[in-house]
Order: structure tokens, then sequence, then C-alpha cells
């Protein structure tokens, strides 16, 4: 079965324009032309349609959007990454909400929550082990990778933790500011990242971090961690991760 670009707007919500612009991008090209210049779609170009809703949904630019589609030819692989993205923002929103009650009810007690709370570390070395216990058991199940049981001191976590914290968020705050891969600003904070992971013995070499974030973008749980923190992070951090190391 065949519609018009009049049947598929009524079908899917989205305005004749605004199918119309997304054919002269090349985001979703009508399946057939008849000889009268007539766009008709069929079932794939229904199904493409819908991945191009689902990624702007979760907020993704037009020109991303036709970059991941072009890269992920298999539609499984498309739609579960799109449910994980999908369930990554679900749970960043459910995290805001109950940090938003936590402040209200703060403010109806009179008290003020301290910064310092937001950012406080482990207490022990036992508490860091329960926590990096899922990633450690996923890594071997799924790697066969068994990371040692022997942890630094909990106050050097805490600091690696902090200073991962901290560049995690100023990624994502560029991100949603709208900074290119090449700003100044995205290579000082990428410099200074490295800088201090060298400082405190980790492998952090430009290339490094960039097959390091490119791992993070094509293993689930990582991708879901990133993602959860700001749509789009992990695709971001490679890109410009693997720019800075490209010019360093």
């Amino acid at each position: 079965m065949r519609y018009s670009v009049k049947e598929l707007s009524a079908l899917s919500g989205v305005t004749i324009k605004t199918l119309h612009h997304y054919h002269k991008l090349g985001l979703l090209p009508p399946g057939e032309i008849s000889e009268a210049g007539y766009r008709y779609y069929g079932m794939k170009e229904l199904e493409r349609l819908q991945r191009i809703l689902f990624y702007k949904t979760l907020d993704f630019p037009l020109a991303q959007i036709k970059e991941l589609l072009a890269e992920e030819r298999d539609s499984d692989t498309v739609l579960r990454r799109q449910r994980m993205l999908l369930l990554g923002r679900k749970q960043r929103l459910e995290t805001v909400i109950r940090t938003l009650s936590n402040t209200l009810e703060s403010t109806r007690r009179g008290e003020v929550m301290q910064v310092s709370d937001m950012f406080e570390g482990f207490g022990s070395e036992a508490e860091w082990k329960a926590a990096l216990a899922e990633q450690r058991d996923y890594l071997k199940a799924n790697y066969g990778v068994e990371l040692t049981e022997s942890l630094p001191e909990p106050a050097a976590l805490n600091e690696q933790a902090q200073e991962a914290a901290r560049f995690m968020s100023e990624m994502a705050e560029l991100l949603r500011s709208g900074a290119k891969h090449r700003d100044p600003r995205v290579r000082e904070l990428i410099g200074g990242h490295l800088a201090f992971m060298q400082a405190h013995g980790h492998a952090a070499a430009p290339d490094e971090f960039a097959a390091q974030t490119r791992f993070f973008l094509e293993d689930e749980f990582h991708l879901q961690m990133l993602e959860s923190q700001q749509t789009g992070l992990a695709y971001y951090l490679h890109a410009c991760a693997a720019s800075y190391a490209a010019g360093s």
C-alpha cells in the first residue's frame, strides 16, 4: 500500500510542509514520485519516519538523525538503541523529579540544600566495591574482563569520581550550549581532564581516550549511563574526543 503526502501527514501528525522539508534534506525521500510530481510513501518510508520521530522526541537535530540512520541500516539495532535512549531519558527525568521533590521538601522545612551533598563521594572501600559490582559483573559476563578487587583509597576514589562528574557535567553543558567539536572550550576541558587522569596514574593519551569514548558509544551499559545524564552526550563526547586526538 502507498500513501500520498497528505495521507501520510494525517496518519503521522507530521505537517505536509515538514514532510516536504524532510524530503529536501534527504532525510525522508518518498518511495515514488509520479510523472505529475506527486509524492507517494510505502511501508519502508513509514518505518523510517517512525524512527525519525523517535529521535526527534529525544531532541536530536535533523542532521544528526540523518547520520544515525545512515550508520544503522539494521532496523532492529536502531529500534533497540532508541528504546534504550528513551529509557535513559525516563531515568534522568525521574532523577530530576526526585531532586526537585527533595528541594521542595527542604524549602518547606526552611532548610537550604548543601551543594557539597550533591558531590559527596562514597565513604568506604566496601561502599565503592558495592557500587562498582554491577559494572564489574557486566564486563565479566559480556567481555570476559575481570576487574581487580583491589581499589585505591576511598579518598582518591572520591576525588576521581568528583573529577569525572565535573568533566561530564561540563561536557553536557557544552553540548546544550551548541559548542562544536573544535571549540576551544571543548579542547581546554578535555585537555584538563586528561592531565588530571595522567597525574593520577591512568593511561590518558588522546587516542586512547578517543578509543575509550568509542567503546562507551558502542556498549549499551556505558551508553545508557551517559545518555541518562544528557541525551546525545555519548555521541558528542566521542566526536569531541576524536577531534581532540586528531588535532593533538
